[in-house]
């Protein structure tokens, strides 16, 4: 199931980079998450992203990146980044983040982004190119196993990627391991407001809310125990909106809904530090 997932993920997140590439606005969790089709369930959360990036930020980049903008919050604003920090992005996707990155952490830092998709990665690039940015790196893999040695960024954030992910602890761990003593986790994700518990067994296992970003998503409880159990501290978990079950298509039926409705699904900022080293 889990691989079967991951493919799916890779698959419909392979279609958004084209038609981002066409000129076609897509969003994880916005406006165009209904990419499926036949037995895909369209799943979209309406604005998720709540207009995050501010015009400035926006016209910093290539239109074809802002556009292919798929999160649901604004990682760069919430890491606060200086120059010469190493800065590592999972799920990079068309690059804006990674991009308005590098461009805080220079002179003398860098930023990678990490993507498991190829033609992610080709739009990343060729807005990299148009942006005329040095200093950033994509590289392909998963973020389940990040390319990088240990110890080796000061920040790793993430937009809205994390909750796709099958298996959450190895993704934090790894967020552990290559981060420095004292770097910061500074992610924006969705979390539920409750016990998923509560959530039919129909909805729990629909591969359209997979790769729509909801119902990957961790409780805001168990967020904030897998980063503590894997070493961090300063943990936080900051609800910025909660939906609701009428902006997401896909919960058709009244059960649906009122399911959702008991057990809220919300973006959310998420921090917390990597230790430094004693003494």
């Amino acid at each position: 199931m889990a691989d079967d997932l991951r493919e799916r993920v890779r698959e419909r997140y392979a279609g958004l980079a084209v038609a981002a590439g066409g000129g076609n606005e897509g969003s994880c969790c916005g406006s165009s998450c209904g990419c499926g089709s036949g037995e895909d369930v369209a799943v979209r959360v309406s604005d998720l992203s709540g207009k995050s990036y501010s015009e400035a930020e926006r016209e910093e980049l290539p239109v074809l990146a802002a556009e292919a903008s798929l999160g649901c919050g604004n990682p760069v604003a919430l890491a606060d980044l200086s120059p010469g920090e190493v800065v590592l992005d999972l799920g990079s996707g068309g690059g804006i983040d990674v991009l308005l990155s590098a461009r805080r952490v220079a002179p003398g830092g860098k930023a990678y982004g990490l993507d498991m998709t190829d033609e992610m990665l080709e739009l990343a690039r060729a807005n990299q190119a148009e942006a005329g940015v040095g200093n950033a790196e994509f590289l392909k893999g998963e973020i389940e196993t990040v390319p990088l040695p240990d110890g080796y960024v000061d920040v790793v954030i993430s937009n809205c990627v994390v909750n796709l992910s099958t298996d959450k602890p190895r993704v934090i761990a790894e967020a552990f391991r290559v981060l420095k003593p004292g770097g910061r986790f500074a992610v924006s994700d969705v979390v539920f407001l409750g016990d998923k518990g509560h959530l039919p067994e129909e909805v729990l296992e629909t591969v359209g809310l997979w790769t729509g970003c909801v119902v990957g998503a961790l409780e805001k409880g168990e967020y904030e125990g897998l980063l503590a159990e894997a070493g961090f501290e300063d943990v936080s978990v900051e609800v910025v909106n909660v939906y609701e079950p009428e902006t997401i298509e896909g919960l058709d039926t009244d059960e649906k809904r009122a399911a959702f409705r008991e057990v809220p699904a919300a973006s959310a900022f998420v921090r917390a530090r990597k230790p430094a080293e004693a003494g």
